[in-house]
């Protein structure tokens, strides 16, 4: 269906920084630019150190048909009542009317790896939306962050039953139509069942983090800290597009299941710091990142 699976930092950026000035404001954190450069000796030893008091946590946008927050406002209430306890609806930057910068924002946040991950009526509602809701995760510990994830995915299944009709992890910067969401969801929810820690945090990864996102010579992932695992960067000369994606994956489940200094040592791969991202945007991962070599 598409070309290029590959989104480059700096359109990304460029497409989302409006929009992301006013969340980092509502949860707290202020906007900074990316570093570009090699961190001078020792910098990224103060950035590591630095990562250790960061907290991830999930910005959650929903677009309505209607301009009138109140049912989505109160279905998101009584998820958080019922089971989503940390989470919270914002007040302040939630609006009863449309958002001009949503279709622009909306358009560089789709997943372009699973197949058919929305529709032309995905983008269409995006389009004629009428209002906005946000809803903020709590400030998660590593060992919280599975458990969170799956919260939100049940949270935006009620947020859908309530008539969402567009729904954007805005912590990474991804976005499924709302049939991919159901799927999710669904599996999310078996994983629960079946007490599969394992699969609840991959099911986690490919709800909320973004990839591959093309910057310096790798293809990246953004928001694996949401399921508390490290960025995976592998060089754009490792295969074609669909193939380095499949290797991102197949590294994270290995973290996951193995560990990262197994990982780390059977991969020939180091653990580094010098993100994108600075320690104050939300989309930096505190537990680092795995390069790949060439």
């Amino acid at each position: 269906m598409f070309t290029s699976l590959s989104c480059e930092h700096s359109t990304e950026r460029k497409a989302s920084r409006a929009l992301l000035g006013s969340i980092w404001a509502m949860i707290g954190w202020k906007p900074s630019l990316a570093k570009q450069a090699t961190p001078e000796p020792g910098e990224e030893t103060v950035v590591q150190e630095e990562a250790s008091s960061v907290k991830p946590r999930h910005v959650l946008c929903f677009l309505g048909k209607d301009r009138d927050l109140t049912r989505l406002s109160e279905a998101a209430s009584k998820a958080i009542d019922d089971f989503a306890a940390g989470f919270s609806v914002d007040e302040d930057y939630s609006q009863a009317e449309p958002d001009d910068r949503m279709s622009r924002s909306f358009d560089v946040c789709w997943d372009r790896v699973e197949p058919d991950a929305w529709s032309a009526a995905d983008e269409k509602a995006v389009a004629d939306h009428q209002s906005v809701l946000y809803v903020l995760g709590p400030s998660m510990a590593q060992a919280d962050t599975v458990k969170a994830a799956m919260m939100a995915l049940r949270l935006i299944e009620r947020m859908i039953d309530a008539g969402a009709v567009a729904v954007k992890g805005e912590s990474a910067g991804i976005e499924h139509g709302l049939d991919r969401w159901r799927e999710l969801i669904r599996q999310g929810a078996e994983a629960q069942k079946a007490g599969d820690l394992l699969a609840e945090q991959r099911i986690g990864r490919l709800a909320f983090a973004k990839r591959p996102l093309s910057a310096r010579g790798y293809l990246e992932s953004v928001g694996f800290h949401l399921v508390g695992l490290p960025e995976v960067y592998v060089p754009e000369t490792s295969g074609s597009e669909r193939e380095v994606v499949a290797i991102i994956d197949a590294v994270a489940d290995e973290i996951a299941g193995r560990g990262l200094e197994r990982t780390l040592k059977a991969r020939g791969a180091s653990l580094s710091f010098d993100s994108t991202y600075n320690v104050d945007e939300f989309k930096f991962n505190p537990y680092g990142i795995v390069k790949l070599a060439e």
